[in-house]
């Protein structure tokens, strides 16, 4: 897999927190690249700008633009500069402010500790812009935040204080109506850990083949919370639940943004039924600045030729909705821009808000340069990791001097004397083909009473070669996380340490940190033992060796279908291992779920990648395999034990991992919903809900898509697992992993690609008396734990991004694709489908079909759109088409003419076909119900 450098956009910092990397000559425009510009240095001037905004190098004199203000335009951040020229001259001297003060850390203070404020992260819905959201503390229905005036400047991602509204100012939720988006406006905060996944975690090019197999994004082998996650919309039936991709720009009908038509604000809310009130609030204090304040966008001429500010200042529009427009000077973009405007329709340019006064609608800012043109895959990635803070820069010298300098490196002999020498044994790497990270071994040692097994997970030792407060500790620590895109990966830590010091590669003698077990077969666990240890792993396996090994328990594997293997053991050896490691994961696996272990599994998609262009060649959904769950469930087993063995050292400076229970509003909706739908479900705790999934469905095409779509839904409710440091939380019952179902959990098994594991390794270490322990109090330990959940949420967004960039090409180079989908929510004028070949969900809308009438109603409690097509031939009468919750349709997906959009059609139904007479079967049904109830 190719590591992603980062060019000098870095001169300005993506963190407030972090240091300048650099600084641009000044100057004009700069071709350092074939068809890239990049800004002068125009931070020198001498006015300050929020403390919060500023930064050594990203200083800009704001004096030209104070008191300007502007009319609130249809994006919530302001119309046309030119639109308000005379406002400004009857208005110059003292300016009214547009959004109000922050309220000082003290009177947050005391609001925090009185109740009347509350805190939480702020989500904007990606489909309207004007609504926002925050949880509630008590897991009830989410805060609405009505708004950019109500938002009072803070971004998608912010952790923000607001106050609450009266309640005659509160939301008022219309129950018959159909057109509601999602409460949660919810993008990547789920769960990963609750799906498959140990996928596809680097890519190398393939001389003797074209196409590179891109196996999936999900890159995690110990999947605790398990499944990939999609924004939520409104899933009619289930309030404020919901499934469906929202498009970027993309509004309602394709329509302006307007007010929610479901929603009102009566002077008068006391005869409102309680359910159908939602809290609304506004926001009065931003705690942290989460949102990395950059964007990727397209710069525009202010419309007003006259106005002063058309003279000193173009438009950025961000691609992103929920960032506002935003004011850059003329001095910072390319000298043809105004004189050639339309030359740089078509290009990326990245942005920095640089101030947001409370008296104009626009923020202020700075171009950092332009990334190329809009559609391309290489420009829109760099937008996607500048726009979520990602690092992707060359490390410095600095850091590269931590490292051993002289390659190839051998271990110091003194290490011989300190760890236990498994050179011998029988020990090996399961990893995707394409793997060059391999941080994870196992070994499997048949014992003399021929019923128990000496079992091994061996993980790289990377805290050997990451010195504490090191200058490579300092950066691992800030990344946080290696980022996994389709086509390349931006590391943690350099290259030379991933791919050869630290990467457990065959044939090589190699450190590591090991936790080895006597088990019986049945995964029963008789001992127990940790330390660091020296391997010589005997060969570098695939999921596919190992899914072949399985498959064929009592074949002898081709030597030539195989990788090379150590000559001190035999393929037969390593056969039997991994025969002997599925067994006992199967029955650790079996236990799991007995236990009440929760699995979601959702589709996830893999490409195809041409050799030379990188385009997408073709795509497919990832399976999930035996092999795959082999490995899993002795990474869980790991994490689980060195879980207890910190805690039990270290009870108050412990990083451990949680994941909280679903969140009450939104399971109790999935419960209304699955009631009037007929599905007996049992929501009542994790395994519960893992064993209705399990058994509800047959394995039929029609029940499995059915089960795909429910699984889905359930996975809405779902809470993101988080770091903390246990002498933190005082109450034990918060540590609990719902998913899970144990009471304690880590992650130690991924310290090439995470940096919470190489805390854990450092505990560990600590505990076993092998060093000193950290010198961190529980604050300091909780304050990384926090940095690593904000780092590993956007890395997760990141890589859905990349995926959704790389589909998107997809169907504009080789559509229009066809699949069949199934139907996931049904609103007045549109409905929401599951593409089942491909698994991405999209909105079907009426108005774009060649329909003659659509009549939405209710039959029973399920929601049911009619649609009547329009003849082909004059001569034919028209079809009718029901369309509900779990119907079963043809769609395909076509490219449209703007960058990187596609949208979804129904395919005409032949008359008769066994959808409709389902669908219609099932109508009938509910008029019944209806009548006799």
């Amino acid at each position: 897999m190719e590591y992603l450098a980062w060019p000098a956009i870095q001169a300005c910092a993506l963190s407030r927190n972090r240091t300048a990397r650099g600084t641009q000559a000044a100057g004009g425009w700069k071709d350092s690249e074939p068809g890239q510009w990049r800004p002068p240095c125009v931070w020198r001037g001498e006015a300050t700008v929020d403390p919060a905004m500023s930064h050594p190098d990203c200083r800009l004199n704001l004096g030209s633009l104070r008191g300007v203000s502007s009319v609130v335009g249809p994006r919530g951040v302001g119309a046309s500069p030119g639109d308000k020229k005379s406002k400004n001259k009857s208005t110059r001297g003292k300016k009214k402010s547009i959004f109000e003060n922050y309220m000082s850390e003290e009177e947050v203070s005391e609001g925090l500790k009185r109740g009347t404020l509350i805190q939480g992260v702020l989500r904007i819905n990606p489909k309207k812009f004007h609504e926002a959201f925050i949880p509630s503390p008590d897991g009830d229905r989410d805060i609405f935040i009505d708004g950019v005036v109500a938002r009072n400047r803070a971004l998608n991602g912010d952790l923000v204080v607001v106050k609450l509204l009266p309640e005659e100012q509160w939301k008022v939720i219309k129950p018959e109506s159909s057109d509601k988006e999602a409460e949660g406006a919810y993008e990547s905060d789920l769960p990963e850990e609750l799906c498959g996944s140990r996928l596809q975690r680097s890519l190398k090019g393939h001389n003797d083949n074209p196409n590179v197999i891109v196996e999936a994004q999900c890159d995690d082998s110990d999947s605790e919370e398990g499944h990939g996650s999609t924004p939520d919309v409104l899933v009619d039936g289930v309030r404020k639940l919901a499934v469906c991709v929202p498009e970027k720009g993309k509004e309602d009908a394709g329509g302006p943004v307007t007010k929610d038509e479901s929603t009102s604000t009566p002077q008068d809310t006391s005869a409102v039924p309680e359910k159908l009130l939602q809290r609304s609030a506004k926001v009065v204090s931003i705690v942290e600045k989460k949102h990395s304040r950059a964007a990727a966008g397209f710069l525009k001429l202010l419309t007003d030729k006259n106005s002063e500010l058309f003279r000193k200042y173009a438009l950025f529009s961000p691609s992103d909705h929920r960032v506002p427009r935003i004011y850059v000077p003329l001095k910072d973009c390319p000298q043809e821009f105004v004189t050639r405007p339309k030359d740089y329709a078509n290009t990326l340019f990245i942005c920095r808000i640089v101030d947001w006064k409370e008296d104009s609608n626009f923020a202020l800012g700075q171009l950092a340069k332009s990334l190329g043109q809009a559609g391309e895959i290489e420009p829109e990635t760099e937008g996607i990791l500048t726009e979520y803070g990602v690092d992707f820069s060359d490390f410095s010298s600095e850091v590269l001097e931590c490292l051993p300098q002289s390659l190839p490196w051998t271990i110091p002999p003194e290490e011989f004397s300190k760890r236990r020498d498994l050179r011998k044994d029988c020990i090996f790497t399961i990893d995707p083909s394409t793997a060059r990270d391999l941080d994870d071994a196992l070994s499997c040692k048949p014992l003399a009473d021929g019923n128990t097994y000496e079992v091994g997970v061996h993980i790289a030792d990377v805290s050997y070669f990451v010195p504490e407060g090191s200058e490579l500790d300092q950066v691992a620590a800030q990344r946080a996380t290696s980022v996994y895109l389709v086509q390349k990966v931006v590391p943690m830590l350099p290259r030379v340490l991933c791919e050869e010091l630290c990467s457990l590669n065959p044939m090589t003698d190699k450190l590591t940190f090991s936790v080895i077990w006597t088990l019986t077969s049945e995964g029963k666990i008789l001992s127990e033992w940790f330390g660091r240890t020296i391997i010589r792993s005997c060969t570098k396996l695939s999921y596919e060796h190992a899914q072949s090994m399985i498959e064929s328990p009592t074949q002898r594997i081709p030597e030539e279908e195989l990788p090379p293997i150590s000559p001190e053991h035999t393929s037969e050896e390593v056969h039997q291992a991994v025969l002997n490691l599925h067994r006992i994961a199967k029955e650790l696996r079996k236990q799991r779920f007995l236990d009440g272990a929760l699995r979601l599994d959702q589709l996830k998609l893999a490409f195809t990648l041409d050799h030379d262009t990188g385009l997408p060649q073709g795509c497919y959904i990832y399976e999930y395999r035996d092999s795959n769950k082999l490995v899993e469930e002795f990474m869980l087993l790991a994490n689980m034990a060195v879980a207890h063995r910190i805690y039990r050292s270290f009870p108050e400076r412990a990083l451990l991992r949680r994941h909280p229970p679903p969140q009450a509003k939104m399971l109790n909706d999935l419960v209304e919903f699955c009631d009037q739908m007929g599905l007996s479900m049992d929501f009542s705790s994790a395994g519960a809900l893992n064993e209705s999934l399990t058994k509800i469905f047959g394995d039929d095409k029609y029940s499995l898509a059915r089960k795909e779509v429910l699984t889905n839904m359930c996975s809405r409710p779902m809470q993101m697992a988080l770091y903390f440091c246990s002498g933190v939380l005082r109450d034990e019952v918060q540590f609990q992993h719902y998913a899970l179902n144990v009471p304690l959990y880590t992650h130690f098994t991924s310290p090439i690609r995470r940096f919470a594991d190489v805390m854990v390794h450092r505990l560990l270490a600590a505990s076993l008396g092998h060093s000193v322990p950290p010198d961190m109090e529980p604050g300091a330990v909780q304050k990384r734990a926090d940095h690593c959940n904000d780092r590993r949420m956007a890395s997760k967004r990141v890589q859905e991004l990349s995926t959704s960039l790389f589909f998107a090409v997809l169907v504009r180079e080789s559509g229009p694709l066809e699949s069949e989908a199934m139907v996931l929510g049904v609103l007045n004028q549109a409905f929401d489908v599951l593409v089942l070949r491909y698994g991405v969900q999209k909105r079907i809308y009426c108005n774009a079909l060649p329909l003659r009438s659509h009549h939405f109603q209710r039959v029973g409690k399920k929601p049911v759109l009619t649609l009547t097509w329009e003849p082909e031939d004059t001569e034919q009468e028209p079809v009718q088409q029901v369309v509900t919750i779990f119907s079963l349709v043809e769609v395909v997906l076509r490219a449209e003419a703007a960058a990187l959009k596609y949208s979804a059609l129904l395919k005409r139904p032949g008359p008769g076909g066994p959808s409709d007479l389902q669908d219609q079967e099932e109508c009938d049904r509910d008029r019944d119900l209806e009548q006799e109830d």
